[in-house]
């Protein structure tokens, strides 16, 4: 009953050409341009078909891909010191978090539909020239623990979890191929410090 009383003002609305006056409808007590009389499913095809496609960011967007030899060389460039000088990309990134305590986790990732999807990406999605590849030796190494060898954790690192995991296929693909290597530093004690003074003296004089 109700689709039959709306149905009856829209049709005596329709002009003897076959458009849509802009005479005013009486629904419930409301008015309603005749105009208006449009499904939810109209309007978004509507939307699509008529309005242009927004331009993307070119900040945000990584839809490029960058080379391996490129990020290479962009470690080597002043560029690339001006940015983070002797310190490791991830040194100077804090992450953002609500309340006092960050999360255990970093977020699954930064970059969905080859659009950074978060103000404050981690330090490799932040610039698109830090590739992660198994050649690039210089990068990886930032990663790497000088005392041991060990990947650094991504709660130290703040990389997404979809980049760390990136980073650990990196890594072990690098050391496989030879071009990631650790050897232990030799580390020189003096162990004068734990003998007896009194005692080296005693033992020189009897002898």
């Amino acid at each position: 009953m109700f689709l039959r009383s709306l149905v009856r003002p829209v049709l005596s609305a329709i002009s003897s050409n076959g458009t849509t006056s802009k005479t005013l409808l009486q629904v419930e007590g409301r008015s309603h341009a005749a105009s208006s009389l449009f499904t939810s499913t109209r309007l978004r095809c509507e939307a699509e078909e008529g309005e242009p496609q927004a331009e993307r960011d070119p900040v945000k967007d990584r839809s490029k891909v960058i080379p391996v030899e490129t990020s290479m060389k962009y470690l080597k460039s002043d560029a690339y010191k001006t940015t983070y000088g002797t310190d490791p990309v991830w040194k100077r990134y804090r992450r953002n978090f609500k309340g006092a305590f960050a999360p255990r986790k970093t977020r699954k990732t930064c970059i969905r539909k080859n659009m950074i999807s978060t103000g404050n990406p981690c330090p490799i999605c932040r610039d698109e020239y830090l590739v992660l590849d198994y050649r690039n030796v210089d990068l990886l190494t930032q990663f790497v623990s000088p005392f041991n060898g060990e990947i650094l954790s991504y709660q130290k690192t703040n990389l997404c979890q979809r980049r760390h995991k990136e980073l650990l296929v990196a890594v072990e693909k690098s050391r496989d191929y030879g071009l990631l290597t650790f050897d232990v530093p030799f580390r020189a004690y003096d162990y004068s410090d734990y003998y007896n003074p009194k005692q080296e003296s005693g033992s020189s004089s009897s002898s």
